[in-house]
């Protein structure tokens, strides 16, 4: 009988004690499966009574996206972790927002685990410092940065909503000169909101972290630790606390780059933080005008694969604020 894809699944601890409540999410592209296993590694501890929750509360959804995951693909009918919101919806990833985003809200914390395409070591998203601005208004840089610091790795980059503010707007622009009808999700200036910002939307704190390529076979290992460590910092059980990763390698994320046509093509096979001098030939279009690196810096998350309209690669510099 195959999988009808009707429901989410959630594993929830509530200590009698009161305390921080954290939230961890795997597999929310579908591909990305080394959250999924560390996240059913701890589950299994548990089942065992290897070790108990002594306060607070303890939320994991091991599969976000069961329809991408059965098919062992990024996304199923599209990204869930763009443009996440409540709404009405009537596409998968839709309907799963509808449950997922209720459950995020009621947390403090949120550590979702993914993976990337090319080889690499792993490293974190962070959110942006304090703030009263209107894009990501933030008032809990402390508590994030501790977590962060905490999860064994030491490279830390952020300036994800700034940098899809910007994408998304040319976007837009690219549109309307064109003459085209504006797509309803990957021209909605909403569109940079995953897990982790629709999360600080409502009031939490949140870290993505990356645990290293798709299929190597340590990063389930850096999943697991790093879930362990969180519930650790957080005080949720009596387990070992290890000390920061650091030195960190602070990096900020300054634009995105969209595949525009089907002939455009990167001009190596690159790899996330590739380093870039300014002026380096980065990639063709299908006309043949050159994308070149417009300072110092690095480049992350090439994708090949990209279809056209969608994010391409980014580009990234080192960054002012030290974790």
């Amino acid at each position: 009988m195959s999988p009808s894809f009707t429901y989410l699944q959630a594993h929830q601890f509530a200590a009698l004690n009161p305390g921080p409540k954290l939230i961890v999410t795997g597999a929310v592209h579908g591909n990305e499966t080394c959250g999924t296993q560390g996240i059913e590694r701890v589950l299994a501890e548990l089942a065992r009574g290897e070790w108990e929750l002594t306060r607070g509360t303890l939320t994991m959804v091991p599969v976000c996206n069961p329809l991408a995951y059965a098919n062992a693909r990024r996304t199923g009918e599209r990204n869930l972790n763009r443009r996440l919101q409540p709404d009405t919806a009537q596409d998968f990833e839709g309907r799963i927002a509808n449950v997922l985003c209720p459950w995020l809200a009621a947390h403090d914390a949120l550590l979702d685990l993914h993976s990337f395409r090319s080889p690499g070591r792993p490293f974190v998203l962070r959110g942006p410092a304090n703030n009263a601005g209107t894009l990501e208004p933030f008032a809990r840089e402390v508590e994030e940065a501790a977590l962060t610091a905490h999860l064994g790795v030491n490279r830390v980059v952020e300036g994800w909503m700034p940098a899809y503010a910007g994408g998304v707007a040319r976007r837009r622009q690219r549109a309307l000169d064109a003459g085209a009808a504006l797509d309803a999700v990957r021209d909605d200036p909403a569109y940079g909101i995953g897990t982790t910002e629709y999360m600080r939307s409502q009031g939490g704190y949140a870290v993505t972290l990356e645990c290293g390529q798709h299929d190597d076979p340590q990063a389930p290992d850096v999943a697991y630790r790093a879930i362990r460590q969180t519930i650790a910092l957080l005080g949720l059980a009596d387990l070992p606390l290890a000390p920061p990763a650091g030195p960190f390698e602070c990096l900020k994320l300054a634009t995105v780059i969209d595949r525009l046509h089907e002939g455009d093509h990167l001009v190596r096979s690159w790899t996330s933080f590739d380093p870039l001098r300014e002026g380096e030939l980065i990639a063709l279009r299908h006309d043949g005008s050159e994308l070149r690196a417009p300072q110092d810096g690095t480049i992350v998350f090439p994708d090949v694969s990209a279809l056209p309209g969608n994010e391409w690669f980014y580009l990234a510099q080192a960054s002012e604020r030290p974790l």
